[in-house]
């Protein structure tokens, strides 16, 4: 599957902007306050975005619930239906650009838009592609029981199971190793 450059940082900045999400009760939003979505665009060098306000990291916070439930879709079509109603709410509006010193690539906000409707109309097209692709399954969340962060799963064969930000992979396998060697000691 063939991924272009801006595909992959669209589909990164939406897996980060889900994984933003507290887990649990007790755990921190990401997104808290407005200085904390600063952050996020600054550190995914989103372009073209103004003074953010309260209004707009609400309006980011309603985006990533509905980047969670297209993660969470039971199937290709109810996803392909979310991905049309959040790109068709961003007002979609492709258009040519080379900024930055980035060669031309295609950006799918309209010019002006909110921080909210950018991230819908970029990272929603992102996954617009993969639907394309008949990839939806990429579309994951890590399997280890007490981690649920999105991923979107690039390996060859589809076999990658784990976030690679806690090492979750790792930390079961060492666990199960060890479970292993002490039941060989117990009944050994």
């Amino acid at each position: 599957m063939l991924i272009t450059h801006d595909t992959r940082c669209a589909l990164d900045t939406a897996v980060d902007l889900v994984n933003t999400a507290p887990e649990g009760d007790a755990a921190p939003d990401g997104l808290a306050d407005v200085a904390a979505l600063e952050d996020f665009v600054r550190n995914h060098k989103i372009s073209e975005v103004g003074v953010l306000t309260e209004a707009d990291l609400t309006a980011v916070r309603r985006v990533r619930g509905r980047f969670e439930a297209i993660f969470a879709a039971p199937d290709t079509r109810t996803a392909a239906g979310m991905i049309n109603e959040l790109v068709a709410a961003a007002g979609t509006t492709p258009r040519l650009t080379d900024h930055d010193g980035y060669d031309w690539h295609v950006h799918y906000f309209a010019p002006g838009a909110s921080v909210a409707d950018h991230l819908a109309a970029d990272c929603g097209m992102a996954l617009a592609f993969i639907m394309v692709a008949g990839e939806q399954e990429r579309l994951r969340r890590c399997e280890a029981p007490d981690c649920r962060r999105a991923f979107v799963d690039l390996s060859r064969n589809r076999s990658r199971r784990y976030c690679d930000s806690r090492t979750c992979g790792n930390r079961l396998h060492v666990a199960a190793y060890r479970a292993r060697r002490k039941e060989a000691t117990t009944t050994g």
